[in-house]
């Protein structure tokens, strides 16, 4: 099979790939903030972008004061968030690749791999209550369920070659 050249997408498409925007836009700010709290707050801003959830509230968590513990920390949390901000850089291509090529290798690559970011997320921070429970923490997930969701209904059908 081979994707379709034709360039034309339907509107479930174009939304979809509007939401990757979206989505990547949320997630560069995941990196771009990670990087303002690393140079101004150092480990106790990182870490107070990743917990304030019900197992982890900001007030119960203790911060460590120990110059290794602290530099290991900020750079790990700093890595973990520039980590996140290039997923969003992904999003970007995947829309483009879908807006621009009416590309199911687009699709595929937003369905699988960020799918597999989004979900870590979401069952390994979210769910278990490590991080705030608010409309950032669960934008991300549900505004990609909903791109990967509508996008094959407005791509070109695969033909055999």
């Amino acid at each position: 099979m081979s994707e379709s050249n034709n360039g034309a997408i339907g509107m479930p498409a174009k939304v979809g790939a509007w939401l990757f925007v979206v989505w990547s836009v949320l997630h560069i700010w995941v990196g771009a903030e990670g990087a303002r709290q690393y140079l101004t707050a150092g480990a106790p801003g990182l870490w107070n972008m990743l917990i304030g959830g019900s197992a982890v509230p900001r007030a119960a968590f203790v911060h460590a004061t120990d110059p290794a513990t602290l530099f290991a920390h900020s750079h790990l949390i700093l890595n973990f968030c520039i980590d996140v901000g290039g997923y969003g850089v992904l999003g970007l291509f995947v829309a483009w690749l879908i807006l621009k090529r009416a590309s199911w290798t687009g699709y595929l690559l937003g369905l699988l791999v960020i799918g597999i970011a989004d979900l870590t997320f979401l069952f390994a921070m979210v769910v278990p209550g490590v991080i705030e429970l608010n409309a950032g923490s669960v934008g991300g997930p549900v505004i990609w369920f909903i791109a990967v969701v509508l996008t094959p209904f407005g791509l070109p059908a695969l033909r055999r070659v």
